[in-house]
């Protein structure tokens, strides 16, 4: 199978801008914070090892979802057309994450009872840190079992940011 090219644009937002990947078929494959190269970094090394990225506009799909997301239409990141590698149990994580419904919070034990797991809330976890694709597939919906804002990769005023504008206390 012969290598794809992504290509790799920026997006102003409220919180901070977002580095955007993208594939040739116009889904997202990885979204993170633009001051956090790192995190970019280790998504394309782990999911996208062989593949080129150069600078290129994502579709409008993907632009227009997240832009219309942070303008308050919240709705709108389920229009964002995206797909993402990992293990299977990962994608179980991450697509549990996408049902957490909007203004809503769970906490990693919750999480893992969800997908029928309830003794791997450490895997959880981490598959959950592991996320390539923030606010798309909201990692930041899970909180400690205190209730507290536990960590976030784009930091926690950002976490914090994004419970709020989607109307979940926080």
């Amino acid at each position: 199978m012969r290598p794809e090219h992504l290509k790799l644009d920026r997006l102003a937002t409220p919180i901070g801008e977002i580095d955007l990947v993208t594939d040739a078929g116009g889904r997202l494959r990885v979204l993170e914070f633009h001051d956090e190269p790192q995190r970019l970094a280790r998504a394309l090394r782990l999911h996208h090892r062989d593949q080129a990225v150069e600078a290129g506009a994502a579709p409008g799909a993907v632009r227009e979802g997240l832009t219309a997301y942070f303008a308050g239409e919240l709705g709108a990141l389920k229009t964002v057309p995206w797909t993402i590698g990992g293990t299977a149990f990962q994608h179980q994580v991450w697509h549990a994450l996408v049902e957490i419904p909007l203004g809503e919070a769970t906490t990693y034990a919750r999480l893992a009872a969800r997908i029928g797991r309830p003794t791997a809330v450490r895997a959880v976890g981490l598959a959950n840190g592991a996320n390539p694709i923030a606010i798309v597939v909201p990692c930041h919906r899970v909180i400690g079992a205190d209730g507290s804002l536990t960590g976030y990769g784009g930091g926690i005023e950002r976490k914090r940011w994004l419970l709020a504008h989607e109307g979940a206390a926080g």
